[in-house]
């Protein structure tokens, strides 16, 4: 039965003759040139369509924070200062902040990170320094889960806590003190531990967590996007509470797994439908992996490689080109995995669905909301297509650590 919601991959997949890289994963000059070049017509067309957007969108998902984002992310690949100029531009039109959510994508964090980097790259040392601080007086409230704080990457704890480690990287130092992070985490599981009692699943998943009501699954709002991150290197203090916490939940989501290889976007939920980074395979994969480096089972590498076979079969989206629900956020886990095994199957398929994304607009594919955002439009695109010109370095933007 054809998937009705995925475009029949035309590609043929890889066989060891195709020329697109060298041994060490480095595009040729051809193929990089042409990524190039359809990145600056994108960044045209992109420039042109954000006169119609919401002004007062200032967010990271879908507003101007992700456009400084993308700013950023393409003077870090290309060093052209004119880039770091819009970023600044695009940022300052996001810091009318609302106060509502405090995460990267959705929320406070976002904009205020990203200017705080945007200042330091331009060496305006006391405003970054004024971003940061504005950042940590939401810090106590996050940790506290003032307003019933949820604890998923968009709108949850999560999502704050990527805003501290996103300072960290930027600045190449530990700005942010490692105790915040970890104070973070150390609320997280505790959320973690009091629903999965309430809930009685603590013999199954000594953590569970739900947003609104609903336990979702994927990288977005659910469990595999926080699990995610409490594997992260010394962020979870003590390896007791990593292997007695953290490893049974992942193992919980890993018996959710479709025959297919793919997985529900909610517990309980029978249909076999979504291959999307926020909910299906695409964002399992990068808990999966992270799994396999933290615990060293080879099981969460084959089911990784499982859900690239998902992706590579189902993942050229009807929605699109964009990260959140496209083909572009779907390329990234076959990026993900040719970084944790350098087997060049992977990043041939990257290459394939970047050609895919460089014929933008040609699939028939629907018109996002906000056509030219970061998240569902055409801004992420380009965010990929930037990335794959160096893939060892390659990140999902506002996830990937």
């Amino acid at each position: 039965m054809p998937d009705e919601r995925a475009l029949k991959n035309p590609y043929k997949d890889y066989d060891g003759t195709q020329t697109l890289f060298d041994a060490q994963g480095n595009l040729t000059a051809s193929f990089a040139g042409r990524i190039t070049h359809k990145i600056n017509d994108l960044l045209t067309a992109m420039e042109k369509g954000l006169k119609s957007a919401d002004p007062r969108d200032c967010t990271g998902y879908t507003g101007w924070a992700g456009i400084a984002l993308l700013y950023l992310h393409l003077h870090g690949v290309f060093g052209e200062p004119s880039y770091l100029q819009r970023a600044l531009d695009y940022v300052s039109r996001s810091l009318s902040l609302t106060g509502r959510w405090i995460t990267f994508l959705c929320g406070d964090a976002g904009p205020l990170a990203i200017a705080a980097v945007v200042y330091h790259r331009l060496q305006r040392n006391q405003e970054a320094d004024e971003c940061v601080n504005r950042l940590l007086q939401l810090h106590q409230s996050v940790v506290k889960g003032v307003g019933n704080l949820p604890d998923e990457l968009l709108y949850g704890r999560v999502g704050y806590l990527y805003s501290l480690v996103f300072i960290n990287q930027q600045f190449g130092q530990e700005k942010i003190p490692m105790q915040y992070i970890q104070q973070i985490c150390d609320a997280v599981l505790a959320s973690g531990e009091s629903l999965a009692k309430r809930n009685r699943t603590q013999e199954q998943s000594p953590l569970m967590y739900e947003w609104y009501q609903e336990q979702y699954v994927g990288a977005a709002h659910g469990l595999a996007g926080i699990y995610y991150f409490l594997m992260q290197p010394g962020f979870v203090v003590g390896q007791e509470r990593l292997t007695t916490l953290v490893k049974p939940s992942v193992d919980f989501v890993c018996q959710l797994k479709f025959p297919s290889g793919n997985y529900p976007p909610c517990v309980g939920d029978e249909r076999d439908l979504l291959v999307h980074w926020c909910h299906g395979s695409p964002g399992v994969m990068y808990m999966l992996l992270q799994a396999y480096k933290v615990f060293g089972v080879k099981q969460y590498l084959e089911d990784a490689s499982q859900c690239a076979e998902v992706l590579w079969q189902r993942g050229l989206l009807k929605k699109g080109y964009g990260l959140c629900h496209g083909a572009a956020g779907n390329a990234y886990g076959f990026l993900a995995l040719f970084k944790v095994t350098r087997e060049a199957k992977h990043l041939y398929r990257a290459c394939m669905f970047a050609d895919w994304c460089m014929n933008y607009g040609k699939h028939g594919c629907r018109t996002p909301d906000t056509p030219f955002s970061l998240f569902e439009g055409m801004a992420g695109t380009i965010y990929f297509l930037a990335d794959l010109l160096q893939p060892m370095r390659s990140k999902f933007p506002a996830f990937e650590i």
